[in-house]
């Protein structure tokens, strides 16, 4: 089974897209972003979730790095 949600690679101009079950969610430029996103989703205590691979996965880069490459 996946994690839930996804954190994508960096987009050319910087942030990652996030999606949750395959739902575009937004854009995330920082860690805030990405919370808000969740809080919006229904998921308002994330901060904990971030670094657990069973909820988030963070693919094409570090966790918590957003600027592009």
């Amino acid at each position: 089974m996946s994690a839930p949600i996804v954190v994508h690679p960096t987009q050319g101009s910087g942030g990652r897209r996030v999606t949750a079950h395959g739902v575009i969610l937004g854009l995330a430029h920082h860690d805030d972003d990405l919370l808000e996103f969740l809080r919006r989703a229904g998921i308002p205590d994330a901060e904990q979730l971030l670094d657990d691979p069973a909820w988030v996965q963070w693919r094409g880069g570090p966790a918590h790095e957003y600027e592009a490459a």
